[in-house]
């Protein structure tokens, strides 16, 4: 699909001064998880702040555990919650000094019974906290929360990204699930995705990253077409590009996932991973992310006797992280569906060349199989182990598609140009709720 992506400035027009229009917006910036490290959420967070002050305006971001990190200009308010969910005590039973209110009270209740709280719970403290600074901004963007304390009148007109609709995740976990009792425990954990829906068909302005998550939106949540507008996001193309002094290390292929989750795919790359080593016996993977110690992946990577072949590595500095893309041979995003895929567009950045399945929106981002990238279909083990064979064996095939996919990503996807769209869809937003007109428009 094509992607109806927002790339023009912020627009210009009714005070003939240009000053109403082009005045530095204050912009509340919210975010119920800002993990950097895991998820794209973090990332998303910390890249479009960045941008959006480099642009001039004033953005504060009021978030949650685990809080974000930002860069220098802008600020964060900390709006915690109980952090049930942290380590090394996840699932942990707060002491009774720690509940503070009802909404504590609920979030705690809400995990007790299996379900996941917080997208409710800081909706809930957002409202609150919102009311008291009434006036303060010109805008409010929502990152995913879809919960219902920001249907509220909060004094600004709302603006909501939804990166892809949870109710994939919720799909795939559901297929993957294989006894009855697990089917019964993925439902519950996901009955926000109830409320999601509700909240999400009620939103006057929804920002989302691709195409084929805007027809995800349409199709899962029932959003109406004309309220979803595209705005790519992009890497941040100074710290992802390309270093020769770096080493290429022979057989390297990296990926980026959380390794039991079904929707990333990484199952099917251990697998295929054991079919390439047949024929390229220096061919091993470095996962970024969290090593499970069971499930689908520990077990495969067990049956296919991997353990010396697969390192996961987690907690590394952002110039650490790029320097093991820069001296992997391959980069791969074997994922069942994205709906933009961060990972695809920073490796290609880096002038790596990338395997990825055709899931989502990774063809977007990806670009063309043969062209700035090797496409194979998702879930099929088969198709990846050949992808990566042909791509190891053939250094002038890496040396295009890598060259390719930094051109392509500098042309499309930078965090630039996803702040210009997203400052012109909040002045839409202001202008809607205001009442306020394009020049040569009907009242």
């Amino acid at each position: 699909m094509t992607a109806e992506a927002v790339e023009s400035g912020p627009r210009t027009g009714g005070d003939p001064s240009g000053s109403a229009d082009d005045r530095p917006l204050r912009i509340a910036l919210l975010t119920y998880k800002g993990n950097p490290f895991c998820g794209g959420q973090g990332v998303y967070v910390r890249h479009l702040a960045r941008e959006l002050a480099r642009l001039g305006h004033g953005v504060e971001v009021i978030g949650a555990q685990p809080y974000p990190v930002l860069d220098e200009g802008v600020p964060l308010t900390e709006l915690p919650s109980l952090d049930l969910y942290r380590q090394p005590d996840p699932f942990r039973t707060p002491k009774r000094g720690e509940y503070r209110d009802w909404i504590d009270a609920a979030e705690v209740a809400t995990m007790w019974t299996g379900g996941f709280p917080e997208p409710l719970t800081f909706s809930l403290r957002a409202r609150r906290h919102l009311a008291a600074r009434r006036g303060e901004f010109d805008v409010i963007h929502d990152n995913q929360t879809l919960g219902y304390g920001l249907l509220a009148d909060l004094g600004a007109p709302l603006v909501t990204t939804i990166h892809h609709p949870i109710t994939v995740d919720r799909q795939l976990d559901l297929d993957a699930a294989g006894t009855r009792r697990r089917r019964a425990s993925v439902r519950r954990w996901y009955g926000f995705t109830r409320m999601q829906k509700r909240v999400a068909r009620r939103l006057p302005s929804v920002l989302t990253v691709s195409g084929s998550s805007k027809q995800e939106i349409v199709d899962h949540l029932g959003v109406r077409r004309d309220r979803i507008h595209v705005v790519h996001i992009g890497a941040d193309t100074d710290l992802w590009s390309p270093d020769p002094s770096v080493a290429e290390v022979p057989g390297r292929i990296v990926t980026t996932s959380s390794a039991d989750v079904p929707l990333k795919g990484l199952v099917h790359l251990v697998d295929a991973l054991a079919k390439l080593r047949t024929g390229n016996p220096d061919a091993h993977l470095v996962v970024v992310g969290k090593r499970a110690e069971d499930g689908p992946v520990a077990q495969a990577i067990e049956r296919h006797g991997l353990q010396g072949a697969v390192e996961f590595v987690k907690g590394i500095s952002d110039a650490e992280l790029v320097d093991l893309v820069r001296g992997a041979q391959i980069a791969c995003v074997p994922s069942l569906y994205e709906g933009f895929s961060l990972p695809a567009a920073e490796a290609m950045a880096t002038g790596t060349p990338l395997v990825a399945t055709t899931g989502g929106a990774i063809p977007e981002v990806a670009g063309p199989d043969g062209e700035t990238c090797l496409a194979v279909p998702p879930a099929d083990a088969g198709a990846l182990a050949d992808a990566l064979a042909r791509l190891l064996g053939d250094p002038e095939l890496r040396a295009r598609l890598g060259a390719a996919g930094r051109e392509r990503v500098l042309s499309r996807f930078t965090w630039k140009q996803a702040a210009i769209g997203t400052a012109a869809l909040y002045r839409e937003a202001i202008a809607a709720r205001s009442g306020a007109t394009r020049p040569g428009s009907r009242r």
